[in-house]
Order: C-alpha cells, then structure tokens, then sequence
C-alpha cells in the first residue's frame, strides 16, 4: 500500500466520513503502508502524555503453542494481539485508543463470566458485550439537554425513524452527539450497504462536552460509559441496547431524504410486544 490508508480505502468504494474522521482522529489516516502493531502503539503514545491501555502486539508474534482465549491473553498479559493487515483488528485498536477505559471495563467483565461460568458456552451477557463493542453507537447528551434529549432517545427507541432521524435531524448536533463504538461497524463502513445496523447506547456528559479538544471529549466520554455500564447493571440485564439504522444518523450518509426513510426493508416498524429499554429516562 504505497497512498495514504484514506486514497487507497476510497478507491472505488463510498467509505463513510465518520471512518475517515476516526483514522484522522486517532493519527492514522496519512500512514502510507497499512500499519503494524509498532505502529499503533506510537500512535496512542502521541496522543497521550501518558497511554493507559495495554500493548498492542502482532498476531504473528503469539507461539502456536498459546491457546490462551482472546480476552484471556488482554487480561493476563495487558497486550492486544492484532492480526497484520486486518481492517477488523485496527479499527479495534482505534477504539482503544479512544475509549480504553471502556475496553477495560468489558474485558473484565468477560473475565469476571470465563471465571464463573468457564469458556464455554458463552453466557448471555458475554453475547450482549460483544455485540457493543462490535457494533455499538454511543449517544452523548449533555446534562442541560436531558429533558429533550430523553424524548428523541424514546422516539428512537420505539423505531419512530422519520421522526426523529429525519424530521428532528437538526436537533442531533444540539441534542444527541452519536459516536462510534463499534470496531465491526467501522470496518463494514468501508463499503456501506442499506442494512447497516448498529447498536445504540445512551449517556449524560457535562455540559460544554461539544466544545471539548478531540482527546480530552474521549476521556469524558470513556468515563461517562464506564459509568453507565456500571448504572446498567454490568450488562447483566437482558432489554438495554435498541438498534440504530446507521446510515440514518444524520451527516453519516449522502443520501437522506424522506424517500430514504421510508424504506421499511431497513427502517423498521418495531415488532409488537418488545419491551422498553431499561436506559430511558436518563
């Protein structure tokens, strides 16, 4: 890979900008060859004055031998094993970058179930945890908007979509801050498609939140999740994340309008008989 990770990702594919705003964001976007584990670990070094997550580490690098499980080796040995040349693995390791505390707090909550209840089978609130962080939004509200911010999550959780994602856009750059989670998202986002689903999870931050520096909005953030999972039980509850149509969130898609919102195929009706989310109110 001899461009830039932006001119050769945009090469024939509608990438979306929220991707290229989290390569730019996290010091990646100008690498000129697709970038290694040194790499990544330079990067979070730049962009704190002191990285609290763990190493990352090429996969190449484990011994055939280690048949420590994933969130295993994160936890015993604070390293990240991270594939060579994998989309999926870098994107995660933005994600680190941005929220490690979070990252933290649901390994150890893996942890905390490989220990009760042993590798296999997975418990449900091990499925509910990687479904967050593979696919997971979240979205900031600030504390003075709590009031109307509560009303367009509870529109959103009942699939109320041309209202509050079309009608009411405007009100998400005042309102609702939606920031990408999910490292599986990032990396389908490289070649969108009507179907894209994420999954949503809501959280109060300061006020003056928007007008933050890039990094120091991450740290807010991060430990605004933390919190949050905390307040959520740990996850343990099974009715907490509501989709999100991601290709809805506005300003993520060059194509809304109110036809594209109409498609049901992909902004569904909510099924009768789904409970409400335990989130709301904030």
């Amino acid at each position: 890979m001899s461009a830039p990770l932006w001119g050769s990702i945009t090469n024939g594919v509608n990438t979306l900008p929220v991707v290229k705003q989290c390569l730019e964001q996290t010091g990646l976007l100008s690498a000129s060859v697709f970038p290694d584990a040194a790499r990544l670990n330079q990067a979070a070094d730049a962009l704190y004055l002191r990285w609290e997550g763990p190493e990352f580490r090429g996969q190449s690098t484990f011994s055939v031998d280690d048949t420590r499980y994933y969130e295993e080796i994160i936890h015993q040995d604070a390293v990240i094993p991270t594939r060579e040349n994998s989309w999926h693995d870098l994107f995660n390791a933005c994600i680190w970058m941005q929220f490690p505390h979070t990252k933290k707090r649901l390994n150890q909550l893996h942890i905390d179930d490989i220990q009760r209840a042993g590798l296999h089978p997975r418990t449900a609130r091990r499925n509910r945890l990687t479904h967050f962080d593979e696919c997971g939004v979240v979205l900031a509200v600030e504390d003075s908007q709590r009031e109307v911010g509560n009303a367009l999550l509870g529109a959103l959780a009942s699939h109320a979509w041309q209202e509050v994602l079309w009608h009411q856009r405007a009100m998400w750059s005042e309102t609702i801050q939606p920031f990408m989670f999910g490292h599986a998202n990032l990396e389908m986002m490289l070649s969108p498609f009507i179907g894209l689903t994420g999954k949503w999870l809501a959280v109060c931050v300061p006020d003056g939140f928007s007008k933050l520096p890039v990094v120091e909005k991450w740290q807010v953030l991060d430990a605004a999740m933390v919190a949050r999972i905390n307040a959520l039980d740990n996850f343990q509850p099974q009715h907490i994340l509501r989709p999100l149509p991601l290709l809805g969130v506005p300003g993520w898609w060059h194509e809304q309008t109110l036809a594209f919102f109409q498609n049901t195929d992909y902004f569904r009706p909510q099924r009768d008989g789904v409970p409400r989310t335990i989130q709301l109110p904030l």
